[in-house]
């Protein structure tokens, strides 16, 4: 491969790393790799052709596409959450017709790594790639509730913003809150981090126990949850984790 060949591929991978942050249109993405914007252009149009890309919709933002995800999966062969957890996703979408995710705890972020959309024509808007502080979200008040004590009192000792006036950030009512939540399985939100949003959220538990993550349903709160279904709807959620889970541990275990 001459120089040049090198240098795109460098340029290419600058491209997708700084993708990994969140999704970006390119103006954004050549300002922060230092690229001029008709090479940025170049260089994702080549990327979303081979499928390490996607845009949404014309003059959208790009973001990591699913032939990266695939591989980035296939680096770790049976644990890959990703990888366990998308079937699942794709069926909570067939039963509710809303959004379903998955998401990390990440020192006080949550990470939102993959997401299924349905095929509606108002829907909750892709997150991949984006991390919020956990307190704001459900998959993030999940995962919170499911911390060691100590690593709980270093999150609550600092400031909690507030995305919406619903977002909980007073540092003892939310210590309730996720003892609550620990104890149900799941939680509800509703419009503490955007307006007009409702959400639910379950862990995703590990094959010794830790909860590796957590899967969540997003959609517009006129809609989302209907009348008198939120029970049931929380339950659907709950047992996609589980059974997230238990597919992870069991490819886990063909794999030792």
């Amino acid at each position: 491969m001459g120089v040049s060949g090198v240098q795109s591929v460098e340029r290419a991978f600058a491209v997708l790393r700084c993708l990994a942050g969140g999704p970006a249109g390119v103006s954004a993405i050549a300002e922060r790799v230092g690229l001029p914007k008709s090479t940025v252009s170049r260089l994702l149009s080549t990327l979303q052709d081979v499928g390490a890309v996607e845009q949404a919709g014309a003059g959208g933002d790009y973001r990591v596409g699913g032939g990266l995800i695939d591989i980035a999966a296939g680096a770790l062969p049976g644990r890959s959450l990703i990888a366990a957890a998308r079937p699942h996703l794709a069926e909570l979408v067939d039963a509710l017709d809303e959004v379903a995710g998955l998401s990390v705890f990440d020192v006080q972020d949550v990470v939102y790594v993959e997401q299924v959309s349905a095929d509606r024509h108002v829907q909750v808007r892709d997150w991949t790639g984006e991390r919020i502080p956990a307190h704001m979200v459900s998959s993030g008040l999940v995962l919170l509730a499911h911390l060691d004590d100590s690593e709980l009192d270093r999150y609550l000792a600092r400031p909690l913003a507030g995305a919406t006036g619903r977002t909980v950030t007073e540092p003892e009512q939310l210590r309730k809150r996720l003892a609550t939540i620990a104890g149900d399985g799941f939680v509800w939100t509703f419009d503490e981090y955007v307006p007009g949003v409702s959400s639910v959220a379950a862990p995703v538990v590990g094959a010794d126990g830790p909860v590796l993550a957590a899967v969540h349903v997003h959609g517009p709160s006129y809609r989302f949850p209907e009348a008198g279904r939120a029970p049931a709807i929380a339950a659907l959620v709950a047992e996609a984790g589980r059974r997230i889970g238990a597919r992870l541990a069991s490819a886990e275990a063909l794999a030792k």
